[in-house]
C-alpha cells in the first residue's frame, strides 16, 4: 500500500476520531452519573441504635461533641469504638465483646 491509497481516505479520518471522542465521553458520563453506582460517597443514613448489627450501645450522650470525646477515649484505650448518628442521637458503639471494658472506661472517666 503506497501513500496515494491512504490520501483517498483521509477525508473520513476526522470526523470518524471526533465520534470515537464522543462515544468515550458518553460512556464516562453514564457510567458516572447512573443512579446506584455512583462512586462519590452517599450521606450516612439515621437509623434506630438496632440498625447497626453486632454493633452494642456503650454510651448514649446528649451531644455529637461529648461522643466524639468519650469515642475518642475507647481508642486511646485500644477499643474499636464507633460514633452512630442514630435517630434517637449520637450513640458510642462497640462490639459485644468489648462492651464490658468499654463501659468500665467510660464510668473510670465521669
Amino acid at each position: 500500500m503506497d501513500s496515494t491509497d491512504w490520501g483517498s481516505y483521509s477525508y473520513a479520518f476526522g470526523p470518524v476520531m471526533a465520534l470515537l471522542a464522543v462515544g468515550v465521553l458518553v460512556v464516562l458520563l453514564r457510567w458516572t452519573y447512573a443512579r446506584g453506582k455512583s462512586v462519590v460517597e452517599r450521606r450516612p443514613a439515621q437509623g434506630s441504635s438496632d440498625d447497626y448489627g453486632l454493633l452494642e450501645v456503650v454510651s448514649a450522650p446528649p451531644t455529637f461533641v461529648e461522643a466524639e470525646v468519650q469515642r475518642r477515649t475507647l481508642v486511646d484505650a485500644g477499643i474499636r469504638a464507633t460514633l452512630a448518628p442514630t435517630t434517637e442521637g449520637p450513640r458510642v458503639m462497640v462490639f459485644p465483646t468489648e462492651a464490658g471494658l468499654a463501659r468500665q472506661i467510660l464510668d473510670q472517666r465521669r
